[in-house]
């Protein structure tokens, strides 16, 4: 029984892919304005996913240090999303740029880092079917090799052909995303705990030390 955690990458997928096709172009108001809350919306659902699949891998045993690597690439690849939907590129190209190089290639990487750590820690739980993990490494070498193509094309002034390999590009990361829904079937819920830190002041003593809160 797949738990309500799950729903969120579906909904990032679907409600990502499903806006960009509806808005298809956004370096115009109004269409602009769409365009940049669609990404909003995909860049905050990114980040949250990102934050719950961090605990997950930590409750599951990873190591703290490479655990926060993932994460940071995650919140980049969410970060340079809103970037992309907020800075047209014909308003801001070096701004639009760099969060396209945060969303494409730091995105990618946030996911070779887990198909990695997947491939190095053996005891790690692999929910869902067996073809999941080949399934994403067939998506993750199609959108490198789309990302290559993406540089070079643009770089021999065949817009309309880099421009292809965006969409696509961005159409696999969204779906990417999406199949994490795997890995959060076996959530029933997460809980947000917080603790002073080491340099805060000491709280009284009838006072808890942290707070638990389900979600």
């Amino acid at each position: 029984m797949w738990g309500y955690l799950s729903l969120l990458p579906i909904c990032l997928a679907f409600g990502a892919i499903a806006g960009i096709w509806t808005v298809v172009c956004g370096n115009a108001p109004p269409q602009s304005c769409i365009f940049s809350q669609v990404l909003n919306f995909g860049a905050a659902s990114a980040a949250w996913i990102c934050i719950l699949r961090y605990y997950q891998l930590q409750d599951w045993g990873v190591r703290k240090w490479p655990n926060q690597v993932i994460l940071w690439t995650g919140l980049l690849c969410a970060l340079g999303t809103s970037i992309v939907g907020n800075f047209q590129e014909k308003n801001q190209r070096p701004t639009h740029m760099t969060g396209a190089f945060l969303a494409f290639f730091v995105g990618i990487l946030y996911f070779w880092l887990q198909l990695f750590l997947s491939w190095r820690m053996k005891n790690l739980p692999q929910p869902g079917a067996p073809w999941i993990g080949p399934l994403r490494l067939v998506l993750c070498s199609a959108c490198f090799i789309l990302e290559v193509a993406m540089v070079v094309l643009h770089s021999w002034s065949m817009r309309s052909i880099s421009a292809i390999c965006e969409w696509v590009v961005a159409m696999l990361l969204f779906i990417l995303f999406g199949l994490l829904a795997v890995d959060f079937s076996c959530l029933d819920g997460c809980t947000l705990r917080l603790q002073p830190g080491s340099g805060s002041l000491r709280p009284p003593p009838d006072s808890p030390t942290s707070l638990h809160v389900q979600l």
